[in-house]
C-alpha cells in the first residue's frame, strides 16, 4: 500500500495548467497592454510616474464602474508599476473596524492595498479608513466603559485603491479622501474586439474578422462578458469541428451558432433580459410597470433586476424609467416584432 495520502483529487493535467495559465494571462500587466479607457489610463499614468520620479507611494486611486470593465485589473497594474505588493480584500469582508485594523497594521512600507465593493464596507471601519487614508494613522480603543482608553498606531504608507459599482452609495468623507478617482465606461464595439482579438490569440483561436465583430457586438460593452463567449464560441468550435479535435477557423455561423445555443441574441440580451422585457411587453402592453411587479413576474430578487438588468435595457434603448414605473421604447417593440396593443388584443381574442 502507498504511504501517500490519497486526497482524491486528481493532478491537473497538461490542458488544465494552460487553462489555469490562459486565466492569468488575459489579465494584463501593464497599462500600455490594457485595451480602452484611453483618458484613464492616461490620468493613471501620469499619476504613477509622477510618485516614481518623487520616490512616494502614489495617491489613492478610487475606480468607479459598472462590473466586468477592468476595475480589479487596473488594481494589479498600479502595483504591477509601482513595484509595490498588492493585498486585495473586499468590502463584505470588512464589517467591523477590528477586521480593518488587522489589515492596515500589516501592510509593508507602500504597499497597495485593494478594497473591491468598498461601498459595502461597515460604517465603523469607513470611519477609521478616514485618517488611515489621511495620516497614515489608526486609534485603536482598548477596554470599555470608563476605563476605556485610545491608542494611537502609526501606519506604514501605502496607496488605497478602492473599487465601487454604485459610487453613490459612498460617504462624501471617504470619496473626498481619494486624491484620484477614475469613472470607467463602457467599450465600444471596436475595442472589445482588440479585448477578444487578444484573448483569441492566448487560446490558440483563428477568429475570422466578422466573428470577432459579433462577438463584440453581442458582448454589452463589456469585456468580461466579451471574454466569457468567446471560450464558449471556443467549446463550440471544438465540439461541433470538422475534425472533432482541432479547430480550424471559428467563422461567423459558429459564433452565431453558439451564442444562439445559450440563448444571447442580436443585442445581447440573455434570458432574464428578454423575461422582463417580454413582461413589460406582452403582460402590461409596455407598462409602466414598478419594479416590485417586474421581480415577482419573473421570479427573481428586485434588487438584481435593478441593479443587472435594467441599466443594460435602459442603455441600449429598450425601456426608460418614469414615475409610474418601466416603460418600453418604440425600439423595444420593434426588436421583439410586436405592436403597441396586440397583447391586449391577443387576450380579448383568448378570451
Amino acid at each position: 500500500m502507498s504511504d501517500e495520502l490519497d486526497t482524491g483529487l486528481a493532478e491537473p493535467s497538461g490542458r488544465d495548467e494552460a487553462e489555469l495559465a490562459f486565466e492569468g494571462a488575459l489579465r494584463p500587466r501593464s497599462l500600455a497592454e490594457f485595451v480602452g479607457q484611453q483618458k484613464v489610463r492616461g490620468q493613471l499614468q501620469l499619476l504613477l510616474t509622477a510618485a516614481r520620479i518623487q520616490e512616494r507611494t502614489a495617491d489613492h486611486i478610487l475606480l468607479a464602474g459598472p462590473p466586468g470593465l477592468g476595475k480589479t485589473t487596473l488594481a494589479m497594474i498600479v502595483a504591477n508599476e509601482s513595484g509595490r505588493p498588492l493585498r486585495l480584500s473586499s468590502g463584505p469582508a470588512i464589517q467591523h473596524a477590528g477586521d480593518l485594523a488587522a489589515v492596515l497594521s500589516s501592510l509593508q512600507p507602500g504597499e497597495v492595498l485593494f478594497i473591491d465593493e468598498i461601498h459595502r464596507m461597515a460604517r465603523s471601519a469607513e470611519e477609521m479608513l478616514y485618517l488611515a487614508m489621511e495620516d497614515f494613522r489608526i486609534d485603536i480603543m482598548v477596554g470599555k466603559g470608563a476605563g476605556a482608553a485610545s491608542i494611537p498606531l502609526d501606519l506604514a504608507p501605502f496607496t488605497l485603491v478602492g473599487a465601487t459599482t454604485r459610487s453613490g452609495l459612498l460617504p462624501n468623507p471617504l470619496r473626498d479622501r481619494f486624491g484620484f478617482t477614475a469613472h470607467l465606461e463602457f467599450y465600444s464595439d471596436g475595442e472589445l474586439e482588440e479585448v477578444i482579438r487578444r484573448a483569441a490569440e492566448l487560446l490558440g483561436l483563428d477568429v475570422a474578422s466578422e466573428a470577432l465583430a459579433e462577438i463584440a457586438s453581442r458582448s454589452r460593452g463589456t469585456p468580461r462578458i466579451a471574454n466569457r463567449l468567446l471560450r464558449r464560441v471556443r467549446d463550440y468550435a471544438l465540439v461541433h469541428g470538422s475534425t472533432g479535435s482541432a479547430i480550424g477557423v471559428v467563422g461567423v455561423d459558429a459564433v452565431r451558432a453558439a451564442l444562439e445555443l445559450y440563448d444571447v441574441d442580436p443585442l445581447g440580451l440573455d434570458r432574464l433580459d428578454r423575461a422582463v422585457m417580454q413582461i413589460i411587453l406582452e403582460r402590461f402592453d409596455g407598462g409602466p410597470v414598478g419594479l416590485s411587479t417586474l421581480a415577482v413576474s419573473v421570479g427573481e430578487e428586485a434588487e438584481t433586476i435593478e441593479s443587472v438588468v435594467e441599466p443594460f435595457l435602459v442603455r441600449i434603448g429598450l425601456i426608460s424609467r418614469t414615475p409610474r414605473g418601466r416603460v418600453a421604447t418604440p425600439a423595444a417593440w420593434r426588436h421583439f416584432g410586436l405592436r403597441p396593443g396586440s397583447a391586449s388584443q391577443e387576450r380579448l381574442v383568448t378570451e
